[in-house]
């Protein structure tokens, strides 16, 4: 790209700025104390842009790549000349001209031509001079394109910013968190006036802050600088919306994290399965009135569920955590932001017709993904050739048929190698089933779908894996789904069948295809725990044959879980618990 850039400096010998080899350092030192001038130039965009500060006011410009290096400088000439023409008009002598400032762009001491395209001329070292002011450009520097603070701090829970980054790593960015000092009240400090370094105090320096009880009542600036190795760009300031509030103190996941302070060791993995309460279905009129009418409805806002949802799940040091009634939003803005900072990645699958969905995050440093075979259970039996048997009988009762393909259940399928041992691979399943509490035939019916894709995926993309199967099913360890699950096979008189009634009825023995799989958390007594109902409806299933259950997460107490009566709490941010364990490979 830079071709003829060499050539065109050469022809400008008598336009120098004073440059020697006995002045470069200090031309670097220079360089450094300079305001930048930041370009955005990509091969692949007709467009670039120039972004600079000048009087006060941000100028930002977007050019064509070939257009001519003179049109832009004009440009910036005469943006400038019109804002100065326009200031002397409002005084009352305006008889004074107004002087054009000098527009230049040098490069090695060399000013360049205004015939060079952009795309050669706004390079990294070039010197951007408007009137008596320069710039040192900066091209493609590390830049956050995304720098969010959280609207809810509580203290003693993690402050987790959104941030995106271009030409960068976030991981080798630099982070200085702040909190903000009160006001001083004494007659020489009013007289002294407001000090802007004075009224922040540096308080951290991590990607993630934890604020302490002394920050309750204060704002927190974070300035974060990004970074690509060695190189930084243009570093961004926020500054919190609101203050740090208290928090609820005690929660139902501390005592649990005590078991989780250290991650699993290799070749030990840490698994999760938790349904985190969608905010879609925390915010209706039902839930506040019916469902959880115990819940003090500031406790309901999805704001406040967050905080407590990212310390939980950070708290377990988990290495894969399969997550039900995710929020697109949530995902998106609040997960994926806290969860990479604490070293995982993701992978979400929405729910067709609605703004949920399942998401799987994978640790960074033990996994990597492979693969996703992601499908909807209804629309997969229909279209399908492998669920063509189950279709047909599913289709001898067209009113069950109609229920089964109303629903928008979805499977999340995903592949993951371990980075340590490469050829050791995992299949992580996770779903969320029908809900009604009558619904028992769907959900065998999903079951039976889900278990036939499973079993299609393993054997053509990931042939001998272990399937790790997590969810909530909204089934009891009565229910024919734990049946067919636990015992490979459900018979065609299982109670279920007939669970919504006689019109929607049908008898069908149903094969797993799989070996027995072992609960791995057992069947505890609730995992799911409301005003009108407490049950166990969710599991984290494996095959025995070929891994093992290393330690199981004590669930919190019935003390802890009704503290406040039932889920969710001001101390619980979902009506569900999180299911946690440590497997093993077996030898």
């Amino acid at each position: 790209m830079f071709n003829y850039l060499p050539a065109a400096v050469s022809l400008l010998p008598r336009c120098r700025l004073p440059f020697s080899s006995r002045t470069f350092t200090g031309a670097c030192r220079l360089l450094s104390r300079m305001e930048a001038a930041v370009v955005r130039c990509l091969p692949e965009e007709p467009k670039l842009t120039i972004s600079f500060c000048l009087d006060g006011s941000h100028k930002h410009m977007q050019r064509d790549q070939d257009e001519a290096l003179g049109k832009v400088l004009a440009r910036i000439s005469n943006s400038i000349l019109k804002k100065h023409t326009k200031a002397k008009k409002s005084k009352k002598n305006c008889s004074e001209a107004a002087e054009i400032p000098a527009v230049k762009l040098f490069f090695m001491g060399n000013e360049l031509p205004g015939t060079l395209p952009n795309s050669e001329a706004w390079q990294n070292g070039a010197v951007l001079q408007v009137g008596e002011v320069r710039y040192n450009v900066q091209r493609n520097p590390p830049t956050f394109t995304t720098a969010e603070l959280p609207v809810s701090l509580l203290a003693g829970f993690p402050v987790c910013p959104k941030l995106e980054i271009e030409f960068g790593n976030l991981q080798d960015c630099e982070f200085t968190w702040f909190r903000e000092n009160p006001p001083r009240t004494s007659p020489e400090a009013a007289e002294a006036g407001p000090d802007q370094e004075d009224r922040w105090t540096p308080v951290g320096r991590e990607r993630v802050h934890v604020p302490s009880n002394q920050d309750i009542s204060c704002r927190l600036k974070l300035r974060c600088t990004p970074r690509d190795g060695s190189c930084s760009g243009p570093a961004k300031e926020l500054v919190s919306a609101g203050s740090v509030e208290a928090g609820p103190g005690v929660c139902t996941f501390d005592n649990r994290h005590m078991y989780t302070v250290k991650m699993a060791e290799w070749p030990a993995v840490r698994v999760m399965s938790y349904n985190i309460l969608a905010d879609i279905y925390a915010q209706t009129d039902l839930s506040k009135t019916v469902l959880y009418p115990y819940c003090a409805p500031y406790a309901l806002q999805l704001d406040y569920r967050q905080n407590l949802i990212k310390k939980e799940l950070a708290g377990y040091n988990a290495d894969i955590i399969c997550l039900q009634e995710v929020d697109k939003g949530v995902f998106v803005d609040s997960l994926i932001p806290a969860l990479d900072a604490f070293g995982l990645d993701g992978v979400f699958r929405v729910k067709e017709k609605q703004h949920e969905g399942l998401a799987c995050f994978y640790r960074r440093s033990k996994f990597r993904l492979l693969s996703s075979h992601d499908i909807m259970l209804s629309e997969a039996l229909t279209s399908d050739s492998i669920h063509a048997e189950l279709l047909e009988k599913v289709s001898a009762n067209s009113t069950l048929k109609d229920k089964v393909l109303r629903r928008s259940t979805s499977l999340q399928v995903t592949i993951l190698e371990d980075v340590i041992k490469p050829g050791r691979k995992v299949c992580v399943a996770n779903t969320h089933l029908y809900w009604h509490p009558q619904g028992g035939n769907v959900r065998l019916i999903q079951m039976g779908v889900a278990l036939k894709h499973l079993g299609h995926v393993i054997s053509e993309i990931a042939p001998g894996v272990p399937l790790v199967f997590c969810g909530d099913f909204n089934s009891t360890p009565n229910s024919g789904v734990f049946q067919l699950l636990s015992d490979s096979v459900i018979p065609q008189q299982h109670a279920d069948w007939s669970s919504s009634g006689p019109e929607e009825s049908c008898s069908i023995q149903l094969n797993s295809g799989f070996p027995p799989l072992l609960s791995a958390c057992g069947q505890p007594a609730y995992t799911n725990y409301v005003g009108g109902f407490h049950g166990c409806l969710d599991y984290i299933f494996i095959q025995p044959e070929r891994m093992q259950v290393e330690q199981v997460i004590p669930l919190p107490s019935l003390q802890e879980v009704t503290t406040y009566k039932a889920l969710p709490s001001v101390a619980h941010p979902s009506d569900h618990i999180a299911l946690v364990c440590d497997l093993q490979w077996n030898p």
